[in-house]
């Protein structure tokens, strides 16, 4: 029945003069997605509206699961399009519409008409009670209820006349790419995927660091990590993941330093890394699935002790989350099952019995010093031998 789909958007509607740049970005990625659906079809931007539009037999399910990982669509709806030929002949296309999309006619309504077109013979208001009555008229079972109606009729009056009913929900935020670009610390667990999803959802481009420690780490959980950059893909478009083997810094901190202070120093040099990576990529900050408490390196006098060896901005979209709230998001983006998969990390692997809470600047990088001999080289062999993962 559908052939057509507006596109609502929420908060790019008060971009002021520059709302065209996003919705511009907006068509693009809409473009984008569609080119992975069956069928063909036409992306058009119109007075204030997007529509999506199909150009020969496509799969209905398939294009609104595609169009809901789409960032910037609040609400995708199902329209019927008709040629102005009178009300007469709308009323009569409003009750067909009614009958195919809504079998049980015991439902309450509304009908709510725009006329974005002012030469059309008729005021909203006029539209509406009229429509109302053609309606009941045909229905008498059915009745209007201002307030809670059951449905919603929406009628647009515009180059055609619109009408629907229905408003699938759409992920919301900005076009991806609005944004800049920022470096992902993607670890195999429950949080970073969702850290990456959320600054994405900002308009944000990303791009991803994964620190592997074979013979420690197996390729299953290098896998994982891939696997769920593909999850995380589907809402930003391509990742590229850059794998770095962690193995020799992660041993030789083991060797030269306090267990106790292991994974604040090791998370020191993984910002170090990410950091060198993402000026390299001409990124603008990095992003971690941190949240204040929630392990040891989470505290805040660690959070300032990782902070302290970076220069870009680090954004911790999770930083007052729970992990409930965490996990709730990462089932609804289908990131969890994979995360909970038993294949370890670098950073599980090397977690001291007693890590320490509260880490001492002073005395942090004073046990650093002791890494001085061999540490540089240590970091340039591991980003020589960096593996490059385009994920999409």
């Amino acid at each position: 029945m559908f052939t057509s789909f507006l596109i609502k958007y929420a908060e790019i509607g008060v971009k002021g003069k520059n709302r065209y740049l996003f919705e511009d970005a907006l068509v693009r990625q809409i473009k984008h997605v569609l080119k992975k659906c069956e069928g063909s079809f036409q992306v058009r931007k119109t007075d204030g509206r997007i529509y999506v539009d199909a150009v020969s037999k496509f799969d209905y399910e398939e294009t609104v699961a595609y169009l809901q990982k789409v960032f910037g669509i609040s609400g995708i709806c199902p329209v019927v399009s008709v040629e102005d030929e009178g009300f007469e002949k709308l009323g009569e296309r409003v009750v067909k519409y009614l009958d195919e999309v809504y079998p049980d006619k015991h439902k309450t309504f509304k009908v709510v008409a725009r006329r974005a077109r002012k030469n059309y013979p008729m005021d909203s208001m006029e539209i509406n009670a009229q429509m109302g009555g053609v309606i009941l008229g045909a229905y008498p079972e059915m009745r209007v209820d201002v307030h809670e109606p059951d449905i919603m009729l929406h009628i647009e009056i515009r180059d055609k006349i619109y009408i629907y009913s229905e408003i699938i929900p759409g992920p919301g935020g900005m076009p991806v790419g609005t944004g800049g670009k920022a470096m992902l610390l993607l670890s195999g667990g429950i949080d970073s995927p969702v850290a990456g999803y959320m600054i994405a959802k900002r308009g944000v481009k990303i791009d991803a660091v994964y620190f592997h420690a074979p013979p420690y780490t197996s390729e299953r959980a290098k896998q994982k990590v891939v696997d769920l950059a593909k999850k995380v893909a589907q809402y930003t478009g391509p990742i590229y993941l850059h794998v770095i083997n962690f193995t020799d810094i992660q041993m030789y901190i083991y060797d030269q330093c306090p267990h106790d202070e292991l994974t604040i120093i090791m998370r020191r040099y993984m910002m170090r890394i990410a950091e060198h990576i993402a000026k390299e990529t001409e990124c603008l900050g990095l992003i971690t699935g941190e949240s204040i408490g929630q392990v040891a390196s989470q505290t805040m006098h660690s959070l300032l002790a990782t902070n302290e060896v970076c220069e870009l901005p680090v954004y911790r979209p999770l930083i007052g989350f729970d992990k409930m709230e965490i996990v709730a998001i990462s089932e609804k983006i289908d990131t969890y099952e994979t995360s909970i998969l038993p294949y370890e990390d670098c950073c599980t692997i090397f977690v001291a019995k007693h890590p320490v809470t509260k880490p001492n600047l002073k005395i942090i990088n004073r046990h650093e010093q002791n890494l001085e001999e061999k540490i540089g080289e240590l970091v340039q062999a591991a980003l020589e031998t960096e593996e490059l993962i385009i994920v999409s």
